[in-house]
């Protein structure tokens, strides 16, 4: 059975990276949900490859706010054809190229921005070489303050697969059935479900806690190989 590792920037780093950037299109709004009563927005996916330059209401997506649940609904509907097949789209996704302005150093694989995660163009072009599946980068408009610098892409990395429900509280609450709200805190010692993980990319999100980057066993053995490893890698069990 394949390995599945989570994947963390380290607390210590020889790297010295900071952005001041935001996703051009702007997210979608939080809900505030007549059922459970919750105001949230957890989304952390961004689409960078999607285009709202022609949709008549993409001025909706620029300013952060919640919005009653009828209403979100009506602006996700609206994105839905512009970002991948089955993209998940939380309160809080994010749509465009990264726009802003960087500094200092950045590892290959920069995973410090769990809402942007960037990588080395030359790092990409090696893992792709290597095999390493569902790979996708896209170009940034961001500003550096030095003149030498590396040319970086943010991964669009999707959300897919669950914690297995044995990890989880035993008196977690049930998800709100009108507007998905399920909050409880990820666990110290978290198990993946494994009918629930996908099989055709080496990297993703959990879709349950976008915040949480998983590689597989192929990333993993290949990251280390190529000497792109600044990364904190632990394995996750699997059920």
């Amino acid at each position: 059975m394949t390995r599945f590792y989570r994947l963390r920037t380290p607390r210590e780093s020889k790297y010295t990276g900071t952005l001041r950037a935001r996703h051009k299109w702007g997210s979608l709004p939080g809900i505030r949900c007549p059922e459970c009563k919750a105001t949230w927005a957890g989304g952390m996916t961004a689409y960078p490859g999607a285009d709202l330059s022609t949709l008549a209401e993409r001025g909706e997506y620029e300013k952060a706010r919640p919005e009653p649940l009828d209403e979100f609904v009506r602006l996700r509907e609206l994105v839905r054809p512009r970002v991948p097949p089955g993209g998940q789209l939380l309160p809080g996704a994010k749509f465009g190229p990264l726009v802003g302005t960087a500094s200092g150093t950045f590892s290959p694989l920069f995973f410090y921005y769990v809402e942007m995660p960037l990588i080395h163009r030359e790092a990409l072009e090696k893992l792709q070489a290597e095999g390493v599946r569902g790979l996708r980068g896209f170009p940034t408009e961001l500003r550096f303050r030095q003149k030498k610098h590396p040319e970086l892409l943010e991964l669009e990395v999707l959300p897919h697969g669950r914690l297995h429900p044995d990890c989880t509280p035993p008196d977690r609450r049930p998800a709100c059935p009108k507007c998905g709200c399920d909050n409880y805190t990820f666990p110290e010692e978290p198990m993946l479900e494994v009918a629930s993980l996908p099989t055709h990319t080496d990297l993703f999100r959990l879709s349950d806690f976008e915040t949480i980057f998983i590689g597989t066993e192929r990333f993993v053995e290949t990251v280390r190989r190529l000497g792109l490893e600044e990364l904190d890698i632990r394995e996750v069990p699997v059920r």
